[in-house]
């Protein structure tokens, strides 16, 4: 397993993480290696490329990688080492098995110590509102991360934010209020909020009316009365007597057959 060495850089500021020069083995990759015989013996493909060098294929330990990438993220300088000489670079993608969740393949970006750079550096949230505590008020975290430009080596790995002053509904932490390390410039807007207090909001419990059962039972009954008792025989229909001039046809037909007898 190969070892992971940290050079700290000089600290500058209160409250602030600076970036480390993590260090990791990049060997040569055999294109002609299948994938899955690659990952089954513990390396993960990668690719450097980027300020003036060619794309280069190498392969990494798959659990010194992991450890850069939960220590370093995507904002601290790395270096790596390779059979053609030192790489500093920062980790520009990281694809990841669906299933697994595991890093599959990982893209370097190439940067140029002597060049600044822009990145975007995680939010860590410090400190206790006394707005929160109190319970006046719910803790509203609008910003999680905020992009800087720096040289690599004054790159910090993530900023603070201190929320201790957010006493009231009406106040809040604004990009401006972040302590930057010295070479550091925000990019983000300085007037957007990172953080803010919104008041708490009571539930009242919804009151659900009870159907009324009786009033369900008499329109049941009522339409069973209108369809009739199932089963019954249909009732029979009276036909309709003749008209009296029928009966009068029938008399005055009588006395002609009488008076030719």
């Amino acid at each position: 397993m190969e070892n992971i060495f940290l050079f700290p850089f000089p600290s500058r500021g209160d409250n602030i993480v600076l970036s480390y020069m993590f260090v990791i083995k990049a060997d040569k990759r055999d294109l002609d290696t299948k994938l899955g015989v690659l990952r089954k013996s513990g390396k993960i493909p990668a690719v450097f490329y980027g300020a003036g060098e060619k794309t280069t294929s190498v392969t990494l330990s798959i659990v010194e990688f992991k450890k850069i990438w939960r220590d370093a993220g995507e904002s601290s300088a790395i270096k790596i080492s390779t059979p053609a000489g030192d790489v500093n670079a920062l980790i520009h993608e990281v694809q990841v098995d669906p299933v697994t969740d595991e890093p599959i393949h990982v893209d370097f970006l190439v940067i140029d110590m002597k060049k600044k750079i822009r990145v975007k550096v995680p939010l860590v949230f410090e400190g206790i509102s006394n707005a929160v505590k109190s319970g006046i008020g719910n803790l509203v975290k609008v910003l999680h991360e905020i992009e800087i430009e720096a040289l690599p080596a004054d790159l910090p790995h993530n900023l603070v934010v201190d929320i201790s002053k957010l006493e009231t509904l009406d106040n809040n932490v604004f990009v401006s209020d972040i302590k930057l390390p010295s070479g550091v410039v925000v990019i983000t807007n300085t007037g957007d909020v990172v953080a803010s207090v919104v008041a708490q909001v009571e539930e009242k419990e919804e009151v659900v009316v009870a159907p009324d059962l009786s009033a369900i039972e008499v329109e049941k009954k009522g339409k069973k009365e209108e369809e009739g008792v199932p089963g019954a025989e249909p009732a029979t229909t009276t036909p309709a007597k003749e008209p009296a001039r029928n009966a009068a046809h029938s008399v005055a037909g009588g006395e002609k057959k009488a008076e030719k007898k």
